[in-house]
């Protein structure tokens, strides 16, 4: 069994949690693996109705608690109110009840207008494996073609692990639309969830991506909060100093990991045509991935100029910047370097300069540390 990273922290908190995280991600293992007194899973359909029938369902089960316990109550978003109750019974009972709760959609919480307790619950998100929990020693391939969900990454069969990520893309579509009230645009937003896909890690056109999946701009702009709120997607603003010019560039979206993008598009290979994107989708992914098992604040954005001057990520985390450009080549080259002399020019204040590649040399060039990826991961979250 592959140890997450929050599971130290988790284990070591004393307030109630709130786990948020995308489908087969390892919430509920997690959750489990802390040994909870009480288990109460609402994806459980008899379960649900109970609770839905009977809002008093919760206080009944633990009113013949005579000391204190844990409750893990998974799939809360099925049931926001029930965080009413839970917010009752910590306040009546202080100390008493510590509650794990684990979610896999924000957009359903904040549309229940869920009471997210504050002061009473901490929050936490919930990736695919990262790199630190796999040792920074894994195939970077086998990464880019199948991702990183736990469930595929132990699976031996690669037929196996495409089927279950195509799967996972469909069931995705039929219950994020039903849930979202879309059944009549069900055709419209199954197109535009395939050109989302395409445009991963691109810098967003709304209207280009309206056109292609023949659906409204504003619909288009809807369906990318659903994939923002149901924990999807990633949105990377542009960097600014100016917090007015960040709303004005164009920003770029990033799927949760890469095989589920694959199992989108319906292509696993990684072929050279697709190994840059691909390669790119790792190294964000993975950096997103790996702040959140270590429950560290973190901001990503990118720099771009209007001249064409780049960085592919401005990393904000701790207190200090890092300016990362990612290369899908086993060779650094000098001019693939200067984005980091406009940025530097442009920010004008202390950071880190990194090159993350698929090289097996470490090397300092102009100030840049050029690493190979995995190395560079590890230098980044603990030096």
């Amino acid at each position: 069994m592959i140890t997450r990273g929050l599971g130290r922290v988790l284990a070591g908190g004393k307030k109630s949690v709130l786990l948020l995280g995308p489908r087969q991600t390892g919430k509920s293992t997690l959750m489990k693996s802390l040994l909870p007194d009480i288990e109460i899973d609402l994806a459980h359909e008899p379960t649900y109705l109970d609770f839905l029938g009977n809002p008093r369902e919760l206080e009944e089960r633990l009113k013949a608690a005579a000391s204190p316990m844990t409750v893990f109550i998974d799939e809360i978003q099925r049931l926001p109110s029930i965080l009413n109750t839970i917010q009752f019974l910590l306040d009546k009972f202080p100390g008493r009840f510590r509650f794990y709760l684990t979610g896999s959609n924000a957009r359903k919480l904040k549309r229940g207008r869920a009471n997210l307790l504050p002061g009473r619950i901490h929050s936490f998100t919930m990736g695919p494996l990262c790199a630190g929990e796999l040792g920074y020693d894994f195939s970077g391939d086998e990464a880019m073609s199948h991702g990183t969900l736990p469930g595929i990454w132990t699976e031996p069969n690669a037929l196996e692990k495409e089927k279950t990520l195509r799967t996972y893309a469909a069931a995705y579509v039929k219950e994020e639309v039903q849930a979202e009230g879309l059944a009549r645009n069900l055709e419209g937003f199954a197109r535009f969830l395939r050109h989302a896909a395409e445009s991963s890690g691109k810098f967003l056109d709304l209207s280009k991506i309206a056109s292609a999946a023949q659906t409204p701009r504003q619909s288009v702009v809807r369906f990318f909060e659903i994939l923002e709120d149901s924990l999807l997607a990633r949105k990377i603003e542009p960097f600014a100093q100016s917090s007015v010019r960040r709303l004005i560039q164009h920003p770029r979206f990033y799927f949760f990991d890469p095989g589920v993008l694959n199992g989108l598009l319906g292509n696993f290979t990684v072929s050279s045509d697709r190994r840059g994107v691909l390669f790119e989708h790792l190294i964000v992914t993975q950096i997103l991935h790996e702040a959140a098992a270590r429950d560290l604040d973190i901001r990503l954005s990118g720099y771009r100029t209007e001249h064409g001057a780049e960085v592919d990520l401005i990393v904000e985390m701790g207190g200090e910047t890092h300016a990362v450009e990612i290369k899908a080549s086993q060779n650094v080259r000098s001019e693939e370097l200067k984005g980091f002399e406009s940025f530097k020019n442009y920010y004008r204040r202390p950071h880190r300069c990194w090159l993350f590649y698929e090289g097996h040399a470490a090397k300092a060039i102009r100030g840049v540390a050029i690493r190979p990826w995995q190395s560079g991961l590890r230098e980044l979250f603990e030096s």
